[in-house]
């Protein structure tokens, strides 16, 4: 008898993009929690926030980086400029 997985249900509950930066506002069915992705297209950086109940979540949706900074998140703010190695001999 195999064993059965619960799903984790995620619904968008709004977005927006600019620059290359999406913003996602996530809640999760399973968890009742509200979660903030964010994912800059130009560097492949992504990350979440998983709010807690006495945060605003539109304050974190509109300023997602700033809290990030706050929780001591670390992100790149550019891409980082490739390495050329030298060729081997």
């Amino acid at each position: 008898m195999s064993e059965s997985t619960e799903e984790v249900w995620r619904t968008e509950l709004m977005s927006r993009e600019s620059s290359g930066i999406t913003v996602r506002m996530l809640w999760s069915r399973a968890t009742n929690l509200v979660t903030i992705a964010v994912d800059d297209a130009a560097s492949g950086d992504y990350f979440e926030l998983v709010l807690d109940e006495d945060a605003s979540a539109l304050e974190v949706f509109h300023h997602p980086f700033a809290h990030a900074a706050e929780r001591g998140l670390e992100f790149r703010t550019r891409r980082p400029e490739p390495v050329v190695l030298p060729e081997a001999a």
